[in-house]
């Protein structure tokens, strides 16, 4: 295929929403995981998480309002009929979200009494957000598939994305604390570990069986070798991670912010699998990202706009977490 400006147009803006989708995950992973926490958390510990997060949280999912804008305006065909397909477990992601919006500042102002009721809708709002982004993975890998084994898998991708998200939640926590609650949040991110892997090995097998197209891709010579690192270096990753665990919190905080990069490296590494699994199809096996593009003119102008937008959503982003560095103090709301 000839890359002439038409042809490459698609190519880049799937690119632009596989990275704002990446950077979701592994930004608002966090502060999901960390609102998942909050029910192994006691009420101290929960005050301390949220303004972990506080600082934060509002800007990151500014990545996923991007992607679907994305792919809204540059794939209308996908995004009609990937919304159609999904459209519970995005109505659900929607009310996850809103709960946690309102519950975060809400239990910072009602009086000490009330305080536990808005905790526990914090926590609720973040597990309805995160099963129904697993769920909607899981449907994904299997090409939309809505009957019962795709919704099996689903509720089997669901469960593991949630603890991914606690996993990265426990990952923060050890960067952004100190003292017990660091120390717990160590034992919180061994027990997280495990189901985090086995929603990447259940991913990484169900993705090739369920297209001899991606099967092909994977197991055939000489791509298995050129592929192999990616496995190879996740499943180095976990087993570190895991070793890790025992010996955090080290000394004078060394090192506390390795679990969360390490954590990040897996995600980037089994987005990778994924992304290059699935092109150039932006609907598994039905629509390449060519035929779900918007025309020519239209990408134009919308690439224009994203020029501008994108740096200085990442610039704010880089200036946010410089400006609140450091560990987590009492938050307040003046």
């Amino acid at each position: 295929m000839t890359l002439d400006w038409p042809t490459l147009l698609p190519v880049i803006f799937a690119g632009l929403m596989g990275l704002a989708i990446l950077i979701y995950v592994i930004l608002d992973g966090f502060d999901l995981g960390i609102g998942i926490l909050f029910a192994v958390a006691e009420d101290a510990e929960q005050d301390t998480m949220i303004a972990a997060i506080g600082p934060f949280w509002d800007a990151n999912e500014t990545w996923l309002v991007l992607a679907v804008g994305l792919l809204l305006v540059a794939f209308p065909l996908a995004h009609g009929t990937i919304l159609t397909a999904l459209y519970i477990p995005v109505f659900l992601l929607l009310v996850g979200l809103i709960l946690r919006g309102v519950a975060f500042d809400f239990r910072a102002k009602v009086p000490a009494g009330r305080k536990h009721r808005w905790n526990r809708i914090f926590f609720l709002g973040s597990v309805i957000a995160s099963l129904a982004q697993g769920y909607m993975l899981g449907i994904y890998v299997l090409g939309l598939d809505v009957g019962l084994g795709g919704i099996a898998f689903g509720a089997l991708v669901a469960l593991c994305l949630a603890a991914a998200y606690a996993a990265m939640g426990a990952a923060w926590v050890i960067y952004k604390t100190e003292g017990e609650l660091q120390k717990k949040a160590v034992l919180w991110l061994r027990s997280a570990l495990v189901l985090t892997a086995l929603g990447m090995v259940a991913v990484s097998l169900a993705t090739p069986l369920a297209s001899p197209r991606i099967f092909d891709k994977w197991f055939v010579w000489p791509s298995m070798l050129y592929l192999s690192p990616l496995p190879v270096l996740s499943a180095m990753l976990f087993g570190w991670l895991w070793r890790q665990t025992f010996h955090l919190p080290k000394a004078d905080d060394r090192h506390a912010l390795i679990p969360f990069l390490t954590l990040a490296a897996i995600f980037t590494l089994g987005f990778a699998g994924l992304a290059w699994s699935f092109y150039p199809f932006v609907v598994p096996d039905r629509l390449t990202i060519w035929q779900a593009a918007s025309a020519p003119e239209s990408l134009a102008i919308i690439l224009a706009g994203t020029v501008v937008v994108l740096p200085i959503i990442i610039f704010y982003s880089f200036y946010a977490y410089r400006v609140f560095g450091g560990k987590a103090t009492d938050l307040t709301y003046d």
